[in-house]
């Protein structure tokens, strides 16, 4: 079996996870897992699947004839990264324009690997502002210095709040 991680982008409408589901079954594909959003109208997501190595190109063409959206298929070959750690970084303060570059690029400057990262935006109840919600799922390199990490987020906002948690 060879992994294949599957991109879709669409515009939402109901079955669109159905259809992909039975393409995948329909190819000899063992569904790993998955993560989809509904953002603006669109319908995104992408899925990691199993697939015999001798049916992945017939896949791919089944997955690239379904109509209304855009899919890209790559197969994955080998491990990266000698990380040895996740850990789960909260962080919430004032919405600015580039806070999600602040934090990535304080993220990177620790060589840490971005395994999940959600975010978002809400109204303040209190304040009518806006707020800046986001979870990251990191994979960390052996030696880190987690108080660093915290240092260096906190320290990115005078209101910015940081939670760091080892993942178990």
């Amino acid at each position: 079996m060879q992994p294949v991680v599957i991109t879709i982008m669409g515009k939402d409408k109901t079955g669109i996870v159905d259809t992909l589901a039975k393409v995948v079954y329909q190819h000899g594909g063992n569904w790993q897992s998955s993560s989809f959003a509904h953002m603006a109208g669109m319908f995104t997501g992408f899925v990691e699947v199993q697939v015999p190595q001798d049916r992945h190109e017939e896949l791919v063409a089944a997955l690239n004839g379904l109509p209304d959206l855009e899919v890209q298929a790559v197969s994955l070959t080998g491990t990266t990264g000698s990380f040895n750690e996740t850990l789960t970084v909260e962080v919430m303060g004032n919405d600015k324009p580039g806070i999600v570059q602040e934090l990535t690029a304080t993220l990177n400057q620790f060589n840490l690997n971005i395994v999940s990262f959600d975010s978002g935006v809400e109204s303040a109840a209190n304040w009518g502002s806006l707020m800046f919600k986001a979870r990251a799922r990191l994979a960390v390199p052996e030696a880190f210095n987690r108080d660093a990490l915290q240092s260096a987020l906190e320290n990115l906002a005078n209101d910015l709040v940081v939670d760091i948690s080892t993942q178990e």
